[in-house]
């Protein structure tokens, strides 16, 4: 069976990635295939939020919530359902308990983590839910994997066998039409924050292997890595000294010191398997088009915390990419 016949024009491509949690910018991705015209969505990793913010019920009726470190009371439902729906829109988890639920579960650390664990997992269900409803009857997919930042038992949500848009596609090849396929990778080289998903550049190289070797040509092969290729334009941002805690900014003559942040077996992967396009993330202030070789590269960055969607409208054809474009909103 076909699965798209878009003849001469191609396959229109609409990518984005590091939504953290963000309610707001996730239905603008759904939304995105019908603005810009888009044949294919692809999320391209970090799909969690980073925190729960509980949301307290106080004994004379009224609530509180801490949100980016300045406290708000709040009395009504409409005022209730605001604050959460705005808690939502940056990217976090909200949680409605009163005072003795809030201390009990403070007081344990590994019911913190349950909690936030459930809060997430039923976020991306409901965001996959979300994808079917609004891309029911179009033909349009989208295609989702996980980043550094995301959990693999939070992941594993997306495998469901009742989707008919959403297709789950980290760590395995997928077919975006009849001509070109995609592999995808989550992990990301070290970082000073130590996420849930790091790994050596050894063992980055091995998956890489494990995904490309299946190809004899990887001419029609998309490389949709969260991480970005070292030192490619698509990685650079302040160097961290990961010996302090938090990570602060190395500062030279006044100004921070920038550097390549991507990984070195990404990069060797690209100029080996020279494929058509790799679609990347994980530093959200490099945004940025390269070429290794043959191969487009491409970060389109992120300001999830605005609320601002950021993307690439990317067009394919014939094993080439012939035309892209940024995208914000």
């Amino acid at each position: 069976m076909r699965l798209i016949g878009k003849g001469q024009r191609g396959t229109k491509i609409f990518y984005a990635t590091d939504v953290h949690g963000s309610e707001r910018t996730w239905k603008k991705f759904l939304n995105a295939a019908k603005f810009y015209g888009a044949d294919v969505l692809v999320m391209g990793g970090d799909v969690m939020g980073k925190l729960a913010i509980p949301v307290i019920h106080e004994a004379g009726g009224s609530y509180r919530a801490t949100v980016h470190g300045r406290l708000e009371r709040v009395t009504t439902d409409a005022e209730v359902a605001a604050i959460r729906a705005r808690i939502g829109d940056l990217g976090f988890y909200d949680v409605v308990m009163d005072e003795d639920e809030y201390r009990t579960t403070q007081a344990d650390p590994a019911a913190v983590e349950r909690l936030f664990v459930r809060l997430a997992t039923e976020r991306v269900a409901r965001w996959i839910d979300l994808a079917e409803t609004r891309l029911a009857g179009t033909g349009i997919k989208v295609y989702a994997t996980g980043g550094n930042d995301d959990l693999t038992e939070v992941m594993a949500t997306m495998d469901r066998a009742d989707t008919q848009a959403f297709v789950a596609c980290e760590d395995r090849a997928v077919p975006l039409d009849d001509d070109h396929v995609m592999i995808s990778m989550p992990y990301v080289n070290p970082t000073p924050w130590h996420t849930p998903r790091e790994a050596g550049e050894p063992e980055l190289a091995e998956r890489i292997a494990h995904l490309a070797a299946r190809f004899g040509d990887h001419s029609r092969v998309i490389f949709n890595f969260h991480a970005p290729p070292i030192d490619s334009t698509l990685d650079t941002c302040p160097m961290l000294d990961a010996s302090t805690d938090p990570p602060r900014q190395i500062v030279k003559g006044g100004q921070p010191v920038l550097h390549g942040a991507g990984s070195a077996a990404i990069r060797e992967s690209i100029e080996r398997y020279q494929p058509m396009l790799g679609l990347h993330g994980h530093i959200h202030e490099s945004q940025a088009a390269a070429r290794i070789g043959r191969t487009v590269c491409i970060n389109p960055g992120s300001e999830y915390g605005e609320g601002v969607l950021r993307g690439c409208l990317i067009t394919i054809r014939d094993g080439k990419v012939t035309g892209y474009q940024m995208t914000a909103g």
